[in-house]
C-alpha cells in the first residue's frame, strides 16, 4: 500500500497535512507520535471512515482513495479500531464468525477459530458468553481475532495495547508477531516506542499532521533529537 500527500479535515481543522507512507509486502510498519497528531485519522482515512480531501491511496497499484469502508474492506484491508467495537449482545464465538470472509477461490483460510483460540485461550473459555460482558482486555482480544478471521491482505491496527495489563500486552504482541510470520503486512499505530522497536521493520514519526521522521527502529533509537522533540514528554 502507498499513501501519497494525504490531507484530511475535521470541519475547518486541517488534521492531515500531506502524509506519505508505504507498507510493503510482509512488513510491519509503525506510525508513532504523541496524542492528537493525526495517527488515528491516518488509519481512518485509509479505511474510508474519514473522507480525505486530497492525496492518493493505492492498494496493489489500484486507488482506494475516497471509497467507502465496505468497498475498501472487500479489497482486503482489515481494520482494528482503538475503540474495540464489538457486537455486545451476541456471543464471543458469534462475534468471531461475523468477521469471516470466504478466501479466494482455491485458497485456504489462514486464520480460523482454532488458531485464534490458540493465541487467546480466554476467548475459547468465554465462547458462549455475551461479548458485552467481557473485560476491556478480552474485548481487545476479540476485536483483533474478529478482524483476522477475515484473512486480510493488510491489517491497520490502532493502539492495540493501550490500557491493557502486561500479561495481555504480551499475548497481543505475540499474536502480532505471528501475523508478521504469516506474511501479512501491518500498519500499526502506537504511542509506545518500546512496542514499535520490538515489532516494526520501519517507523514513521508523526507531528501535527505531518511525517517528521522515517527509518529503521535502530535509526530512531539513535536519534535522540527526534525522540526528545516529538515523542518523549
Amino acid at each position: 500500500m502507498s499513501v501519497e500527500g494525504l490531507h484530511a479535515h475535521y470541519g475547518k481543522s486541517h488534521v492531515l497535512q500531506g502524509v506519505s507512507l508505504q507498507v510493503e509486502g510482509g512488513e510491519t510498519v509503525c506510525l508513532i507520535g504523541r496524542n492528537g497528531v493525526g495517527k488515528s485519522t491516518t488509519l481512518k482515512s485509509i479505511i474510508g471512515l474519514v473522507r480525505p480531501s486530497a492525496g492518493q491511496i493505492l492498494l496493489r497499484g489500484q486507488t482506494i482513495f475516497g471509497f467507502p469502508p465496505n468497498f475498501i474492506a472487500r479489497r482486503g484491508i482489515g481494520y482494528i479500531p482503538e475503540e474495540r467495537r464489538i457486537f455486545p449482545t451476541i456471543t464471543v464465538r458469534e462475534n468471531l464468525l461475523m468477521g469471516t470472509k470466504r478466501p479466494a477461490e482455491g485458497g485456504r483460510p489462514r486464520w480460523t477459530l482454532d488458531r485464534i483460540y490458540s493465541f487467546f485461550p480466554r476467548l475459547r473459555e468465554r465462547a458462549r458468553q455475551r461479548a458485552g460482558t467481557l473485560s476491556g482486555g478480552e474485548q481487545q482480544m476479540l476485536t483483533i481475532g474478529r478482524t483476522l478471521m477475515g484473512n486480510p491482505d493488510l491489517v491497520l491496527i490502532d493502539e492495540p495495547t493501550e490500557g491493557l495489563a502486561p500479561m495481555i500486552v504480551d499475548q497481543v504482541e505475540g499474536l502480532l508477531r505471528e501475523v508478521k510470520h504469516d506474511g501479512t503486512p501491518v500498519l500499526l499505530v502506537e504511542q509506545s516506542t518500546e512496542t514499535a522497536f520490538t515489532l516494526a521493520d520501519r517507523v514513521y514519526v508523526m507531528s501535527k499532521g505531518q511525517i517528521v521522521f522515517h527509518g529503521a527502529p535502530a535509526e530512531l533509537q539513535c536519534n535522540k533529537s527526534i525522540r526528545m522533540q516529538y515523542l518523549e514528554v
